[in-house]
């Protein structure tokens, strides 16, 4: 497979929810990968979600869906507590793995996952899609630059008001509902790909709702040197989704959505200096996609712009804010 550009990684898609729906949407502008295959608990739900994206194969188990050998690599996007056991039986069948973020539900999960992938050099990476989104890799590229001097703070907010549904997957615990794995991962990402997974400090507050999940949080991590990123987020709340970083010479602004932003501003001395505006037809999701192709092309088993050390640190960060707020999921 490497070094042909005229391959396309033949996707096996876990999931016939929401979210694998956008996953596979996007796939359609993608220049190194197709929507091949589907796998579900039914095989209705698979037909129906095959019929509706133009896949030509439907399996009423992930199991069979592992197991087809034209599969290059499986996405993953069935909700939180189901991800290890989906990861480990793609791997297991030998393919490469993107799996929906949150990695797992905790670090001792992911660490078990990623252990068998090392061991056996196969493919893994965390669908965290906006590392990958064009104004994020900007936001990256004018830090790396030094454009606004040594790194001081990082404020990401994350948050909106769902639905009262306790049953539903935000709300329920046994689903790992709750603002932490769902929203909150993302300015805690935002934060590690600024300062790095591994803040000296870690000051949080919770209000747990009545469903015993996280509804709204409020961290502040403390890094070497002075630095500090505070960070919010809410799935009962609506907040503002901006994140805002500053230097000691100017600061940059993720505007419009920190999940899937289209433009970014760059500000020295108090003045706008660049702004990146990046108009597209995809929703984002194909740029994740197009990394697990190029780096599968590259012969690569993890991306080095979300190495699996580092999602491992950050799994590892949630798991002590969670034990500061006394959180414990069922099964663990």
């Amino acid at each position: 497979m490497a070094g042909d550009n005229a391959y396309k990684v033949k996707w096996g898609i876990i999931s016939t929810g929401w979210i694998a729906h956008q996953f596979v949407t996007d796939l359609v502008h993608s220049s190194n990968g197709v929507a091949y295959a589907v796998g579900s608990r039914s095989q209705e739900s698979a037909d129906e979600f095959a019929r509706n994206h133009g896949i030509s194969k439907a399996y009423a188990t992930y199991e069979d869906l592992v197991n087809d050998p034209e599969v290059d690599a499986v996405y993953i996007g069935t909700p939180h507590p189901f991800h290890k056991e989906n990861a480990l039986l793609a791997l297991r069948a030998g393919k490469a793995v993107l799996c929906e973020k949150p990695f797992t539900v905790n670090s001792r999960e992911l660490e078990e996952v990623v252990a068998y992938a090392r061991e056996h050099k196969l493919f893994l990476m965390e669908a965290m899609w906006s590392r990958y989104i064009p104004a994020i890799a900007k936001v990256r590229e004018w830090i790396a630059e030094g454009r606004i001097g040594e790194v001081r703070l990082v404020k990401a907010d994350l948050g909106f008001r769902t639905d009262w549904n306790p049953e539903g997957r935000l709300l329920n615990p046994k689903l790992g509902g709750g603002a932490l794995l769902d929203v909150g991962i993302y300015p805690i990402s935002f934060a590690s790909m600024v300062f790095g997974p591994h803040p000296e400090k870690i000051s949080s507050t919770v209000h747990i709702g009545e469903t015993g999940v996280d509804e709204h949080f409020s961290m502040l991590l403390s890094y070497e040197g002075g630095r500090t990123a505070s960070l919010n987020a809410g799935i009962r709340l609506k907040m503002l989704e901006e994140a805002h970083v500053f230097g000691t010479e100017g600061h940059i602004i993720v505007e419009g959505t920190l999940v899937n932003p289209k433009s970014a501003a760059l500000y020295v001395g108090g003045e706008k200096v660049e702004s990146f505006e990046h108009e597209r037809s995809s929703i984002g999701y194909v740029y994740e996609a197009e990394e697990v192709g190029r780096c599968l092309q590259a012969g690569l088993t993890e991306s080095p712009i979300m190495p699996l050390d580092e999602s491992l640190a950050i799994l590892k960060l949630l798991d002590e804010v969670r034990a500061q707020w006394g959180l414990v999921y069922p099964g663990e």
